[in-house]
């Protein structure tokens, strides 16, 4: 009999999880359309890499959505919004938010072209503008890019935020409620561009360590796909800086650091920190950031791997951002750990991310020590565990 996990099943049920999601006058995949219902700029490249694993040509259209959104001075917001805008403010353009987001359009452009689909030149022309754009009005003097608001780094309300006054210290303050205000705070700290991107707060400004790393390989996944020399080489200095700048020899990890506001939370141990292995040259500090994946007192936990070490006072396995597993996070990592030539780790990885994202009904997130369902229930993204198998 074949299993849930086993790859024709497996693909059958992410196929149906994206059609169950598909919008086709909007031609992109809602995250889950109660809880998410618009295009998110990582969410879709995902959903891109996912439908080119199934074969299917939306691929193509999904990431071409995300591209579509571009402003005109060549920032890829992080959201575009479906028929009505969301709650929260996020900047002073009617149709998207101002804000940028882990730029995972390079990536998403390689797989689609390995699995032979037409990325045509309008899509890798403005996924190509997407990275410079960052590169040229998002890089410090150091090398390193910063963000500007939380939502920008991914890890929305990470506890390497709370010196910054996020709210989840506990969970008693730590709802939805409190996080929207929180971030609505942030985004009216913001300056912005003649076109509307967001370019500098008065309160928030951080280089995150995980932030660079994905900017980083995107960089050196476009510049692999177009055979550009200039792309690879930001990607090695980018890389490089980070090296120098974010690690932290002490945590074996690389860590985020703070240039408005901010404090000793920026160093606080999550997985994060581990993303750098996707991007350094360095095999010592890939392989001690990468152990840390299964440490029982780093990120190892049963269901993990968990987003902050379970060791730290701020670990809660069931809080958003505070200690639970994530889908997306576990495809990064099996892919730092494929490049590393760990391949029994990464396919042991994947097994047990494919079981957790089949037994929570394709959950969001997951409760790291016993594999709870937490989040938006199903959540596309979570497809991924099949652009993670192998067999």
């Amino acid at each position: 009999m074949t299993g849930p996990t086993e790859p024709a099943a497996l693909a059958t049920r992410v196929r149906a999880l994206l059609e169950a999601h598909w919008n086709p006058a909007r031609g992109y995949c809602v995250p889950n359309p109660f809880t998410y219902p618009h295009l998110w700029l990582w969410d879709s490249c995902f959903h891109a890499v996912i439908w080119a694993h199934l074969g299917d040509e939306r691929a193509v259209t999904e990431l071409a959505a995300v591209l579509d959104g571009q402003l005109d001075g060549g920032l890829v917001p992080h959201m575009r919004y479906g028929p009505q805008p969301p709650d929260t403010w996020l900047g002073p353009l009617p149709a998207s938010s101002s804000l940028a987001q882990p730029p995972m359009f390079g990536h998403a452009a390689r797989v689609l072209a390995a699995h032979g689909l037409p990325v045509g030149p309008k899509v890798l022309d403005r996924a190509r503008r997407g990275l410079d754009w960052l590169w040229e009005h998002r890089r410090a003097d150091d090398g390193l890019l910063y963000v500007v608001h939380p939502w920008e780094a991914g890890n929305d309300h990470s506890p390497r935020w709370d010196d910054w006054g996020a709210p989840g210290r506990t969970a008693a303050d730590y709802d939805r409620a409190a996080r929207s205000a929180w971030n609505a705070a942030r985004v009216h700290d913001l300056s912005f561009a003649a076109d509307g991107a967001a370019t500098w707060s008065s309160s928030f400004v951080v280089k995150p360590a995980a932030f660079n790393a994905y900017v980083a390989f995107n960089l050196a996944e476009l510049a692999d796909l177009l055979a550009d020399d200039e792309l690879a080489g930001r990607a090695r200095g980018l890389a490089a800086a980070a090296d120098a700048l974010l690690w932290d020899p002490a945590a074996a990890l690389w860590a985020d650091l703070p240039v408005v506001g901010g404090g000793p939370s920026a160093r606080i141990p999550i997985s994060d920190g581990v993303m750098g292995a996707l991007v350094t040259s360095d095999p010592g500090k890939a392989h001690a950031a990468l152990d840390q994946l299964t440490l029982p007192d780093r990120f190892g936990a049963p269901a993990g791997p968990a987003n902050v070490a379970r060791t730290h006072p701020s670990y809660d396995p069931g809080m958003y951002w505070r200690g639970a597993a994530w889908p997306h996070l576990n495809y990064l990592f099996h892919l730092a750990l494929r490049r590393w030539g760990r391949d029994e780790d990464a396919a042991t990885l994947a097994e047990r991310t494919r079981a957790d994202a089949v037994a929570s009904g394709w959950a969001e997130y997951w409760h790291a020590e016993d594999g709870r369902a937490l989040g938006a229930v199903p959540q596309s993204w979570t497809g991924l565990v099949l652009a993670m198998d192998e067999r």
